[in-house]
Order: C-alpha cells, then structure tokens, then sequence
C-alpha cells in the first residue's frame, strides 16, 4: 500500500465538485458532489443521537435496502436536523434536484448535511447548486480538493487522504474526504465522510468491513464530547479498477481493510487535529492492557477529560489528571504498575512509573509538551492488548467560536 496525494477522485471512475450555492453562506462553498456514472454500492455508518437529521434518516433507508448509487450530495451551513416534515421534503428535493441534473433517479443519490440545527433549507440555493455542481464534475485532483472545502463549517482545513495497492494484478485505490472540528464525540463517525474506491465488493461485506473500521478510527477521535444529530461516513465500490470481486478470507480483502483504516485512521486524526480552537493534536495509546475492550476505554477516557486537554493545552506535565481520567474509565487494573510517558517531536520522558512520579524535568516535559502533535503513551503492565485514541487540546479560543457560532 502507498498513500498517495488525492481525495474522492483519486479512485477510477469518480467526480466531484464544490459550488457557491448560497444556502447559508455569501461567499464560500457551501454544496459538494460526488459522482460515479457507474452504480456504486454503498454501505454507511451512522450518528447514534436519537435525535437524527433527515439526510441520515434518507441515507440510512436507502443503504439497509442494499441499493446501489451514483452520488454523494453534501451541503454545509444548514444541519437539516430538528426541521420536521418540511426539512425531510427539502432533503429529498436536494437528492431528486441532483438526480435530474446527472440524469439519474433520486433513490441513487444520497445525502449528508452539516451546520446549524434548526434552520430550514431552501429549495431556490439547492436547485442553483445542484446545477453548478453538475456543471463543474471532474475527476481532478482540484475537483476533489473543492468537494473537501465545500463541507467545512468551522473546520480550518479541508482533510483528504487517497492510497493505492495491488490485488489480483491490479491497482485498487481508496479516496476520501471528511469534515469535522466540533461536535465530536466517538460512537460511529462522528463528522460527515466520504470514501470512494474503485474495487469490487458485495453490499453486505463491504458493510461490515466498514463497521469494523470505523470502531478502530472514527470511534476512536474525540474534541468535546458532544455527538452530533448528523454523523455520516458512506463508502462507494464502482469496481471500476477491473480486479475480481473481494471474497472475505482472502488477501485481496486483508490488503483492502488495511487500506481501508488507513484512510480511515487518516482522515479521524486530520479531524482530532482540527478542534475547534485547539492547536495540539493529542494522541493516546495504551499499551499492554487485558484486553482490548479495556484499552480502547482507557485511552479515550484520557482524550475526553478536560482537564487532561487543558493540561496539554499549557505544557502543564500534570500526570495526575491522567492517572485521575484511567481511574475512572471503567477498566478494572492496577495502578501501582503501570507507566506514564510524554513523547513529541521534542522528545520522549517518563512521568509516572510503577504508579508513582518518576522524578522527571519539569522543563523537559513543558517542552517536549509545547509540539503540536502530543502522544501519551499509558503502560498498564495488565496484558497484551493495545489501542490508541485522538484528540485535542482545550483552548479559550474553543469558547469563543461555541459561543457564537449562530452570528
């Protein structure tokens, strides 16, 4: 596998799009497409909030039915969510306006919104960007680069990731893009996801291929806790790279889920590394659990604290707080083994050792602390299982973007 430079067109066979339609904002992009004329299967994961937008609701009807699609309509500005029955509608005349720009029926097309909650579409921006957006389909690199814009809310950066490997004497690629920067909590991918690749796969393995790598990715990130009403992460397979259909069990399918969290993984740490207001990525891995379950509780435990983020946001080596946030995760284990360490570009310190201090530089770890990826690496001496979780720091500047983010 080589990761290479591209988005959602860097499989065969896929466009994309960005257009100014005018839902919301007055001079950005605010509408992106993805488009395959070849039917694509489809399979998605989705917000677990009670509370659903209606582009969930549509996307998930459409995907448990096993059908196949052509496109990706994705708008920012306006979430779609809490709109009632009128919001539904305008979410289907979105699918149905694209549908007969691309000449392709609306139960093809499927849709994802991000921004505010509450707010009402309007059909007028939507028809608009519906043409813009046929009208600017590409398979470029560019194209995708303005489809990855097009999605951001408060995001500072567009994220793109694209790899390629070989199976079966052919060259398979995996594009995707993603948008999220606040409301971001774990519990099935939390942000809006588009992935694309030109292999061959049936609905139901791709399906559960996908769930698989979610919980090992997007499951994985955090910024502050708060789950939103419209997470979406869809994958399309156009087979358009020619291999034979990738049968479980098999090497083709081992290369294709690594792929897969790769990308995965990829675009999960471009979103925990652009929380609202943060200027640190953190990451956590915990080593040496019982079991796996336990790790993955710990280390998220670790990025979802406060007062851990608040830590890492002053270069402030409070180990405790680390120790505080394990204690209470949920996992059984002992806390008189296990190691805690901070390692940067700066350098690498242990904190805490066999459950007490270590006796480290002050100064040391403040600056090994002051990069802007962090990890901490938490040795729990209980077994042999390992998982990591991403995250941010806390800033002021979180509270200030959160406190107006209507105006």
């Amino acid at each position: 596998m080589q990761q290479i430079d591209g988005g959602v067109t860097a499989a065969k066979g896929f466009q994309a799009a960005g257009a100014e339609a005018g839902i919301k904002y007055k001079d950005r992009k605010d509408m992106a497409l993805v488009f395959t004329e070849e039917l694509a299967v489809a399979a998605g994961t989705f917000t677990t909030n009670v509370v659903k937008a209606a582009p969930v609701l549509w996307d998930q009807q459409l995907i448990s039915g096993g059908k196949p699609v052509h496109a990706v309509v994705l708008n920012s500005g306006i979430a779609n969510a809490c709109t009632g029955e009128e919001g539904a509608a305008y979410n289907e005349q979105m699918a149905a306006a694209v549908a007969e720009a691309c000449a392709v029926k609306k139960e093809e097309v499927l849709t994802a919104s991000t921004g505010v909650i509450g707010m009402q579409l309007r059909i007028e921006p939507i028809q608009k960007g519906a043409r813009l957006l046929k009208e600017a389909l590409s398979d470029t690199r560019e194209a995708a680069r303005a489809a990855a814009e097009a999605i951001m809310t408060t995001d500072t950066v567009s994220k793109e990731c694209a790899v390629v490997f070989e199976a079966g004497g052919k060259q398979v690629r995996i594009g995707g893009m993603s948008k999220g920067s606040g409301m971001i909590h774990p519990n099935m991918a939390t942000m809006l996801s588009v992935i694309t690749t030109d292999a061959r796969i049936g609905q139901e393995l791709l399906q559960k291929t996908l769930r698989s790598v979610v919980e090992d990715s997007f499951n994985m990130i955090s910024v502050d806790r708060d789950m939103s009403t419209n997470d979406t992460c869809v994958v399309l397979a156009n087979g358009k790279s020619g291999m034979d259909e990738i049968q479980e069990g098999t090497k083709a399918y081992d290369d294709f889920k690594e792929a897969l969290l790769f990308v995965a993984c990829e675009l999960a740490k471009k979103m925990a590394g652009d929380g609202e207001g943060c200027t640190k990525l953190l990451e956590v891995t915990v080593k040496h659990a019982a079991s796996e379950e336990e790790a993955k509780l710990l280390s998220k435990s670790v990025t979802t604290s406060n007062l851990v983020k608040t830590a890492i946001f002053g270069c402030d080596a409070n180990w405790g707080r680390i120790a505080c946030a394990l204690g209470y995760s949920g996992a059984a284990f002992d806390p008189g083994v296990m190691d805690i360490c901070y390692k940067s570009e700066y350098g690498e310190l242990t904190v805490m050792r066999n459950g007490v201090d270590a006796g480290y530089s002050e100064e040391e770890a403040s600056n090994i602390l002051s990069a802007e990826a962090v990890t901490v690496i938490v040795d729990m001496k209980q077994g042999d299982a390992e998982a990591t979780a991403w995250g941010c720091d806390l800033t002021y500047d979180y509270v200030k973007i959160n406190g107006d983010y209507r105006s």
